[in-house]
């Protein structure tokens, strides 16, 4: 049974909200993530979704090593029908295209995966609610409820048809509502205008003959509809495995570029593609569709007052690649973890100190890499695209596109064991690392 095919739990009928021990708003991946990490250690949680499963979502589907490690912490079974995997990437530039095995490494799989988040997310917060949490579906959160400290104690929000007034109370609350934001917003935590915001476009297509392609594949040589300009991003064609191929495009143009013609440029690239490939209006499944990327930390602290980010709501999306659903995945472990520490501890000083060290952990894990990041996007992936990277020396030499590929999808082992992973590990150690930011201002009270 599917999470929305009927009450996951008694508190499923929203009479009037609910008490737990940790509210998570959002039931995409990092909110169902989040709630099955946290029932799995014993606590009480309640997963607020507005929307029903299964639902739709602007994605590329597509998950490196990096998420699929996450998944199996999950218990989410790789090998079940509706996955598809993928042996590695092939990037096409300026008439050359070269095929990147996923690395062999001890800490990661070397397969990536591809499904349809039109049932991804139902299959997250179905685990979820399999391993003890509480899913109500149909709740949007319409305010958060602070005390007088202005700490967050629960949320209040309307559900059904009928839009019920409901109102849900726990001491911690994980804000999982993607790149909205809107708990965070309404919390104080405003988007920081100095990071990009990316857009991507996608459409579904039927074509036997690239549904089952082993590869993802990426362009890094389009040009933008308008300009005729590099593209800032790149476009993709991921395999899905049921006859179906995933074709959209990211831009993440630099604030001096301005906005980029999503839908224009992918006409102008589809073109390009192979007759034989059958890409055309008459093979499109769905219309195309699009969606903000929020990048590289563009809303801080991840903690504050009881309200721990996750996922897009945080701007955890890769400043390198776009890739936002492992990141997720790996962040809402990290929260669950700190979550269930402190809550270990009785509430005062000692179990603020154990909730702040989860910005702490995430600053460890991606600080210096999403600084670096931020700042090749600044410099050239938000100017001139990925062509220059990929030039044809580069695309003619395996050792530096197995380096580049690593350090584009963040997939290296800790410690370090081989000389690509010595190298990324050298490099992201002359980054200095990022002092995490603390909110200085009160926040807003609803």
């Amino acid at each position: 049974m599917g999470a929305a095919d009927g009450p996951s739990s008694p508190g499923d009928t929203h009479q009037g909200g609910g008490q737990a021990q940790v509210l998570v708003v959002g039931a995409g991946p990092a909110g169902s993530a989040a709630a099955l990490h946290l029932a799995r250690a014993g606590v009480e949680v309640v997963l607020l979704e507005k929307s029903g499963f299964p639902r739709d979502k602007v994605c590329g589907d597509g998950l490196t090593p990096r998420g699929v490690h996450q998944l199996i912490r999950m218990g989410i079974d790789v090998n079940a029908p509706g996955w598809t995997r993928n042996r590695g990437m092939r990037w096409v530039c300026s008439g050359r295209q070269v095929e990147i095995d996923w690395p062999r490494l001890g800490s990661h799989p070397d397969f990536g995966l591809t499904r349809s988040r039109h049932d991804f997310d139902d299959l997250l917060a179905a685990h979820a609610v399999g391993a003890g949490a509480r899913l109500h579906t149909g709740v949007r959160v319409t305010a958060p409820l602070t005390d007088r400290a202005g700490r967050i104690t629960g949320v209040t929000g309307v559900a059904g048809p009928e839009k019920r007034p409901v109102r849900y109370r726990a001491p911690l609350v994980v804000a999982a509502d993607g790149a909205s934001a809107r708990t965070a917003v309404l919390m104080g935590l405003e988007r920081d205008p100095t990071r990009t915001v990316a857009t991507a476009a996608r459409r579904y297509y039927r074509s036997e003959a690239r549904s089952q392609d082993p590869y993802l594949e990426l362009w890094a040589d389009l040009l933008c509809s308008r300009t005729g300009r590099d593209l800032p991003g790149y476009g993709w064609v991921f395999p899905l495995g049921d006859g179906r191929i995933n074709v959209g495009l990211g831009a993440m143009p630099h604030r001096s570029r301005g906005a980029v013609d999503l839908r224009a440029t992918m006409d102008q690239w589809l073109t390009r593609l192979p007759q034989d490939w059958g890409v055309g209006e008459e093979t499109a499944t769905c219309p195309l569709r699009s969606a903000a990327l929020p990048m590289g930390f563009n809303r801080h602290p991840q903690y504050h007052r009881g309200l721990l980010l996750v996922g897009d709501s945080a701007g955890m999306v890769s400043p390198w690649s776009g890739e936002g659903i492992g990141q997720a995945l790996e962040a809402a472990e990290a929260a669950a973890e700190t979550i269930a520490l402190a809550l270990a501890r009785p509430s005062g000083a000692g179990r603020e100190h154990a909730l702040r060290q989860y910005p702490a952990e995430i600053n460890r894990r991606w600080g210096r890499y999403y600084r670096l990041g931020n700042l090749a996007g600044d410099l050239i992936l938000g100017r001139y695209g990925y062509r220059p990277i990929l030039h044809p020396r580069v695309m003619a030499s395996p050792p530096l596109l197995r380096t580049l590929a690593r350090l584009l999808t963040h997939v290296a082992d800790e410690p370090p064991r081989d000389t690509v992973d010595a190298l990324l590990h050298t490099l992201l150690r002359a980054v200095p690392c990022p002092r995490p930011l603390a909110r200085r201002t009160p926040p807003t009270r609803p």
